[in-house]
């Protein structure tokens, strides 16, 4: 009884087993290519490659008109009034100011200017001011003065 069950074993194997693969199809081996004649057909010409940059060079940045004065180092977006930081040269009410950043780049005439909570007709060199502004500006941003009052 023993031989039984194991043939009946190895049946139920078999039938469980997964079916043969059908044989691949044959190749007919490819036989000496062409010799190539003078009337061969030519491929098209590429275009000429363009010269790259050398990977350490960032492309020139776009010129802006007006002198860089100082740089946002926070915003308030409740009040919408930013923090600038004055690096260069005096800046008055009624001065237009260009704000440029990653995603910023915007005009805009200054109305209000405050030294620790105070309002002040002008600010200079070193001076932390909060400016009112219309748009969101971001840390980082350059404040550029295009023109004075």
């Amino acid at each position: 009884m023993k031989k039984s069950k194991s043939r009946a074993a190895k049946d139920i194997k078999k039938s469980k087993s997964k079916p043969k693969r059908k044989a691949a199809a044959k190749r007919k081996p490819k036989g000496k290519p062409a010799v190539k004649t003078a009337q061969a057909k030519k491929r098209p010409s590429r275009p000429a490659p363009v010269a790259k940059r050398p990977p350490g060079k960032k492309k020139p940045a776009a010129k802006i008109a007006g002198a860089l004065i100082g740089r946002v180092t926070h915003y308030f977006p409740q009040v919408n009034a930013a923090v600038v930081k004055i690096r260069k040269g005096p800046l008055e009410i009624g001065s237009i100011l260009h704000f440029k950043g990653h995603t910023t780049d915007f005009r805009e005439t200054l109305q209000s200017m405050q030294i620790d909570h105070q309002p002040v007709r002008a600010a200079n060199r070193g001076a932390e001011v909060g400016l009112g502004v219309s748009q969101r500006v971001r840390e980082g941003d350059s404040v550029f003065k295009i023109k004075a009052v």
